[in-house]
């Protein structure tokens, strides 16, 4: 029985009733497609993050803070809109992979654009792969309301609210001039809204609180992976012209300290808790900050090494903010949705401040430090900033 019930899950049922999972199912825990489907993501993710560093290093700080935010909200949203969904419709049967496929390969066309998106300004791509994602997801709601009564309502506005979006973003691809960035912020507002409005009206869509905020934590976990992947290379990279430098050691042993301390903040204390709609929003969506920080950390390790070794049009103390500032946007989100959600270092945010407020103190010391030097410093004080929190929150709970 058990060699049966393995070889049903590896592939698959040929079809299920699509029907509301139960939000309080024990046990409930990421599945292997769920976890291929976030590797896709990655390629989209580090493909943005390239862009990001190299638009930095060649001194665009500007364009391409504005072209890196643009293109992590589609990769974000997309990525965010199918884990809520699979929260609570995961069949794992023949359609629902098929589907799941279909936006797999959405955002790996998203990531083949991302260049022309950062350098010409050409979206055409990016939009393509985006509505891929999201006309899959769709075909997933109107599913969802043929074979689930209850939530029909619900599945049906999701449907309707994300068709009318996505004609919006085929139409801004002939946006002229100054319409492109408005039109841009118009979308994004439209897309933040449809599930406030789906789910504001009748039954809420039975999303499952722990597997989401599961779901969550490994997508963050991953981001941290692609940031020790992108800088490892980096550092190979510097090694090989110009071999071991202080300056190269210490940024890598601060960019390392960085992401295990921002790693240990994060899963510091309990899980999450999504007590209501609200709440589940303003921490699904702040989670854009989180994810696009520590996403931007290894665009600016990869932009300070190139700076240390003179490969950068960017000065050692711009490089230095370019690590700081992604580190105080993860530090002062995550201290907001941790206190929200009553997980982490919950009733220390001034513990956060403090440590937010040193973090970019460091990089305008550069000049007298050096760039290894702050960004080491950087790590240092954020770790210590984690052993404040965990102290008190420790004398809290009485733990």
């Amino acid at each position: 029985m058990s060699g049966s019930g393995n070889l049903a899950e590896l592939t698959g049922a040929l079809r299920r009733v699509m029907q509301g999972r139960d939000p309080g199912e024990e046990h409930r825990t990421a599945t292997p497609l769920e976890l291929l489907f976030d590797l896709t993501f990655v390629v989209a993710v580090s493909q943005a993050a390239a862009q990001l560093h190299h638009a930095l290093a060649e001194g665009h700080v500007g364009s391409g803070l504005t072209g890196y935010a643009a293109v992590f909200f589609a990769v974000w949203w997309a990525w965010m809109n199918f884990t809520w969904f699979a929260s609570a419709y995961d069949t794992d049967d023949v359609p629902y992979r098929l589907l799941t496929l279909l936006q797999m390969a959405g955002v790996l066309v998203l990531a083949a654009g991302v260049p022309d998106a950062f350098q010409e300004n050409d979206f055409s791509v990016v939009v393509l792969g985006y509505v891929i994602m999201r006309v899959a997801l769709i075909a997933q709601w109107l599913r969802a309301a043929a074979e689930h009564p209850g939530g029909r309502g619900t599945a049906l506005r999701y449907a309707a609210g994300i068709a009318v979006v996505q004609c919006g973003w085929i139409a801004r691809l002939w946006a002229p001039g100054v319409w492109a960035p408005v039109t841009f912020v118009l979308l994004v507002v439209a897309e933040l809204a449809v599930p406030a409005w789906a789910e504001s009206r009748g039954r809420i869509t039975s999303w499952h609180p722990g597997h989401v905020a599961e779901r969550y934590g490994l997508f963050t976990i991953i981001v941290l992976g692609e940031v020790i992947l992108a800088s490892f290379t980096a550092v190979q990279s510097a090694m090989t012209d110009h071999g071991l430098s202080a300056s190269v050691v210490l940024i890598a042993l601060g960019g390392l300290v960085l992401v295990f301390a921002l790693w240990w903040t994060y899963f510091a204390g309990g899980s999450a808790v999504l007590a209501n709609l609200r709440t589940a929003l303003v921490w699904g969506y702040g989670h854009y900050l989180v994810f696009a920080a520590l996403a931007a950390l290894g665009s600016g390790l990869e932009a300070a090494l190139d700076a240390a070794e003179h490969h950068a049009d960017l000065s050692e103390q711009a490089a230095g903010f370019a690590v700081a500032l992604p580190v105080v946007t993860a530090l002062l989100v995550l201290g907001v949705l941790q206190r929200l959600t009553g997980s982490g270092a919950v009733g220390h945010s001034l513990l956060v401040v403090a440590g937010a407020l040193v973090v970019p103190a460091l990089a305008a010391a550069t000049p007298a430090l050096g760039l290894g030097g702050a960004v080491l410093g950087m790590g240092l004080a954020v770790a210590a900033t984690l052993a404040a929190n965990i102290v008190a929150l420790r004398r809290r709970t009485g733990g």
